[in-house]
């Protein structure tokens, strides 16, 4: 068995999770890889599970988060969506 270097579970069916760097590392659920592994929103914090944004080298959850850094440009989609109004 592997044991998941977050929470130290042994567990028959732990993964690897391998880095463009080449760093493995071992979990045992996705939530303890989650813990380790998602960049966290520098101005709320929050772990990014999701797309987020990465500007100048910086990540983000959203655009809102990203502009209120003060980053311009960024949004979080563009075009509308077909039959929305507004």
């Amino acid at each position: 068995m592997t044991r998941c270097e977050v929470c130290g579970n042994d567990y028959a069916l732990a993964f690897t999770v391998e880095t463009q760097d080449g760093a493995r590392h071992v979990f045992d659920s996705f939530a303890c890889a989650i813990h380790r592994m998602a960049p966290i929103c520098e101005h709320c914090r929050v772990q990014i599970i999701g797309q987020g944004v990465e500007v100048e080298g910086h990540w983000y959850c959203g655009a809102h988060c990203a502009r209120a850094e003060g980053k311009a440009g960024i949004v979080d989609k563009v075009g509308s969506v077909s039959g929305s109004t507004g």
